[in-house]
């Protein structure tokens, strides 16, 4: 029975009680060794009940073994993948050495991960939990922890134990319960149970050395009875850890050699095959029968064909004591042992612990293990493969090469410290442009995330220029990465210099990175100020990405990101949306956040503005789950510009605030945000504030990129506050953009523009011109319609501007843009019309959530739940739960019905 941890079974109690409730819930549990984490994960699931139990360890020796934590919790569950979507069960197989098919995203695993617990718990509510999480290999945490953070509506609990140590283990977005010491009063009775008769000085003693820790309690109460009631022997300020560890090293140091040696085996071996321990051991002189002393000191738990250690640190304390040449021929005996195809990674491994310098032989088998982890999509598992592959390499060009190979899978496997400090090593193995410029290239894309996307440009510049001559298709690569960052950072110094050495860089006419190249020029010379001369190159990279010419995915994304500059909103929507689609279909999470930037922005200048919303919210939460904390910025930015538009003015200014104190490091996202602010203050009729901040906007840094966009609303806003000099000036650049580009869209703002500044008879005529190539639903179409109908209420034409305010009106409420819908009422209200019912209480589709709307509308399309969990990364169970919430919300019973509602 658990004592002393009342407080801590009731918390978890009422995560088990929402889980039977259909709630899902998940718990770290942190302490020290010994503090008893593994004892209360022992009574919850003695508490669970019906509930189906999966329980799963990280063990220290497999933490390079890329999902050995995941395999030994799910396996048993191998016979249920084929229930996945197809996607996921391919990469779960793939990770768990059930298949060959390459997994080209990591995270793909967490999504399968999830989906997978989902299915089970169909069965009945589901306990799982992890002891020693803090040693679970990378990809098997990654994929657990990203399950955890989307479970929702699932009947599932699960809960995490975590040794406080020196390796970190962060968990975010996860609640953590930290158990302490016992009391001195719970640990004088756990000292009484143990060993009775104690005087009170010796179990005063006790409880200070103790400190409150339950193993250390009952360690020291064992060794105090072993010599004879003599009191404490240990005296000083010894960590409690260390008084455990020393009560081991007693134990151990009693039995006989033959069995230490075996559990020396036993503890070098990663694994609890009984089978594999005593081969291994047998090859040095140790066998089955040596193990009973081990037994009989409570030091081994012997089940079936398995063998584990009653503590970790029992296996910690057997490892290190060992002397040097007992381990190097554990090591060396595993490695002889093990030799089936499914063994082969770790004997890699035990190969490498078995050498003791440098050796090709052991390098070469670590190699080929980093390959197969990168197979399979365990990228911190090729990390740490080719890391030790370079330091048993024989020669400096074989480490440099394999030194790029681990910085390189440290970057993809987000330990940006690991890969810089890997990168930043090259430098003294080799001068070999190729192989430099490769880890230059590793640090440059570091930065981004960890300085600024400044540093990033400078040194994809570098890496670029070094291969240039050698390579022209690489340094086009790292120059894409160069000129995109500089774009983002608005270093307009670095771009300049980008796009020059694209200028220098010869590739065969008509390839695909001389498409992007050209495309990529064409950008520089836009932000320049030189719009004549980037559209054309600009609008043959769309081209180029629409008919499949050009197949890289960033290098599509970034054509995404070209149609929104030269206006083409409609070829913007449909290429970024079969990205987007693209993505779902091959499990690529960790390009989708990308994807759903532009995406969002595309959605809504074709008048989608709720579905923009629901891809920036999207964006921000994989984002932020998979730790891409620069692009939650940029999708906060988005989103920011979004509320404003949608009328949300507590959102738009928490959001923009956010992004704002980011500045310096995303100038073009504050300049977004900034935007975003304008608009509130120019649709609430604040024009001076308003042309505060979109003049700001307009002439800042990133005044030639996206936000040409923003000049219509600044030309607004400067005649409204009497400044027509200034709505003249910032045109003049506008119209520059506009006409080179060809496009409709940017015609109908340019002309909306002429007609504000006319103001005379030839303004009813621009407004008609620019009604005419709006795209009809579009926000712009209604923007210029109310603008319109304002025109001619002042022109007292009545039924003219009463029929283009109703139209922008309307339009307004269909968008879902309620602070602009409040501008055409109130002009309508000055016509004498009676107000009507605002939209946001008429219109329905106001009434759900970014999420609500999105499972909507794919549950309108006639996807399952299941489809829509796969293509929305959440569990069929949660795309229920926000069915069941939206149903009453949009008017239906069942799903049928959503066919019939315009979505």
């Amino acid at each position: 029975m658990l004592v002393g941890r009342e407080g801590e079974l009731e918390r978890v109690a009422g995560l088990l009680a929402a889980a039977r409730a259909g709630r899902s819930g998940t718990l770290v549990i942190r302490g020290e060794a010994g503090i008893g984490k593994s004892a209360l994960l022992d009574q919850v699931m003695a508490d669970a009940g019906d509930m189906q139990v999966v329980r799963g360890v990280g063990i220290e020796s497999e933490s390079e073994l890329p999902f050995s934590g995941l395999h030994l919790l799910l396996h048993p569950f191998a016979d249920r993948f084929a229930a996945l979507p197809g996607q996921q069960a391919a990469a779960l197989r793939s990770a768990f050495g059930l298949a060959d098919a390459p997994v080209h995203d990591r995270f793909l695993i967490g999504a399968a991960t999830l989906t997978l617990l989902s299915e089970l718990a169909g069965d009945r509510p589901l306990l799982c939990v992890v002891d020693d999480a803090q040693w679970l290999d990378r990809a098997s945490s990654d994929a657990l922890f990203f399950a955890a953070r989307r479970l929702t509506a699932d009947p599932i609990c699960m809960l995490f134990a975590v040794r406080d140590s020196a390796r970190p283990f962060p968990t975010p977005g996860i609640d953590v319960l930290r158990l302490d010491g016992l009391d001195r009063a719970t640990a004088a009775d756990l000292l009484d149970a143990r060993l009775p008769g104690l005087t009170v000085p010796v179990r005063e003693r006790l409880m200070d050395e103790a400190e409150g820790n339950p193993l250390a309690l009952t360690e020291l109460a064992d060794a105090l009875r072993a010599e004879g009631g003599a009191g404490p022997s240990q005296v000083g300020p010894l960590r409690v850890t260390a008084r455990i560890q020393d009560s081991f090293r007693g134990r151990l140091a009693g039995l006989p050699p033959a069995t230490r040696l075996l559990l020396v085996v036993a503890a070098a071996a990663g694994t609890t095959d009984l089978g594999v321990v005593l081969r291994a051991a047998d090859v040095l002189g140790a066998h089955a029968a040596d193990l009973g002393p081990a037994e009989e000191a409570r030091l081994v738990v012997l089940s079936g064909d398995e063998i584990r250690f009653r503590h970790p640190l029992i296996r910690a304390v057997t490892y290190q004591n060992a002397a040097h040449h007992q381990r190097i021929a554990a090591h060396d005996a595993l490695a002889g042992v093990l030799t089936a195809a499914e063994d082969a990674d770790r004997r890699a491994w035990h190969l490498a612990a078995a050498v003791t310098g440098p050796d090709e032989k052991a390098a070469a088998e670590l190699e080929r293990a980093a390959r197969r982890a990168g197979h399979r999509g365990g990228t911190a598992a090729v990390a740490a493969a080719y890391e030790r592959a370079a330091r048993l390499s024989t020669d400096r060009a074989g480490k440099a090469r394999r030194i790029v190979h681990a910085a390189r899978a440290a970057y993809d496997a987000g330990q940006p410290d690991r890969a810089t400090r890997l990168a930043t090593e090259v430098a003294s193995l080799t001068d070999e442009p190729a192989v430099v410029a490769e880890a230059v290239y590793v640090r440059a894309q570091v930065e981004y995330e960890r300085t600024s996307p400044v540093a990033d440009a400078a040194l994809a510049l570098e890496a670029a220029a070094l291969v240039a001559g050698t390579d022209p298709e690489r340094a086009v690569s790292m120059l894409t990465e160069a000129v995109w960052s500089a774009r983002d950072a608005c270093a307009h110094d670095l771009l300049r210099r980008a796009v020059e050495l694209l200028e220098s860089v010869r590739l065969p006419p008509g390839s695909p990175p001389a498409r992007v190249a050209a495309g990529l020029i064409g950008y520089g010379r836009l932000a320049a100020g030189h719009p004549g001369q980037a559209a054309a190159p600009m609008i043959a990279l769309v081209a180029d990405a629409r008919t499949g010419a050009i197949e890289d995915f960033v290098e599509r994304v970034i054509a995404g990101f070209a149609a929104l500059l030269v206006a083409d909103d409609a070829g913007a929507l449909a290429l970024l949306s079969a990205l987007a689609a693209e993505a779902r279909g091959q499990g690529a999470l960790g390009w989708l956040p990308y994807v759903l930037e532009p995406l969002a922005i595309a959605a809504f200048w074709e008048g989608d503005l709720r579905g923009a919303a629901a891809s920036a919210a999207e964006g921000m939460s994989l984002a932020a789950d998979l730790g891409m904390d620069m692009q939650v910025t940029a999708m906060k930015g988005v989103s920011a510009w979004l509320a404003a538009v949608s009328g949300d003015e507590a959102r738009c200014r928490s959001l923009a605030a956010e992004v704002l104190g980011h500045a310096d490091l995303h100038p073009t996202n504050a300049a977004l945000a900034s935007w975003g602010l304008g608009l509130l203050d120019l649709a609430a009729g604040r024009a001076a504030a308003a042309v505060e901040h979109l003049d700001a906007v307009c002439t800042g840094p990133a005044r030639h990129d996206l936000l040409l966009r923003a000049v219509p609303d600044l030309v607004e806003a400067a005649l409204r506050a009497g400044r027509p000099d200034l709505a003249r000036d910032r045109f003049a650049a506008f119209a520059a953009w506009a006409e080179p580009t060809a496009s409709p869209v940017a015609a109908a703002l340019a002309l909306r523009c002429r007609a504000l500044l006319d103001e005379g008879d030839e303004a009813d005529g621009h407004y008609a011109a620019a009604l005419a190539r709006h795209p009809h639903r579009s926000y712009d179409a209604a923007r210029t319609r109310l603008a319109h109908g304002a025109w001619l209420r002042r022109r007292r034409r009545r039924p003219e501007a009463r029929e283009q305010l109703v139209l922008a009106r309307d339009a307004f409420a269909r968008l879902g843009a309620e602070g602009w819908a409040e501008r055409a009422r109130a002009e309508l209200e000055v016509l004498g019309d009676r107000p009507v019912a605002r939209a946001h209480d008429a219109d329905v589709l106001n009434r759900l959530t970014p999420q609500e709307l999105q499972v909507v509308r794919l549950a309108a399309a006639g996807l399952s739940n299941r489809e829509i969990g796969a293509q929305l990364y959440l569990s069929p169970r949660t795309v229920g739960h926000h069915l069941y919430r939206a149903f009453p919300k949009v008017g239906v019973t069942r799903r049928m019905e959503l066919a019939r509602l315009e979505l």
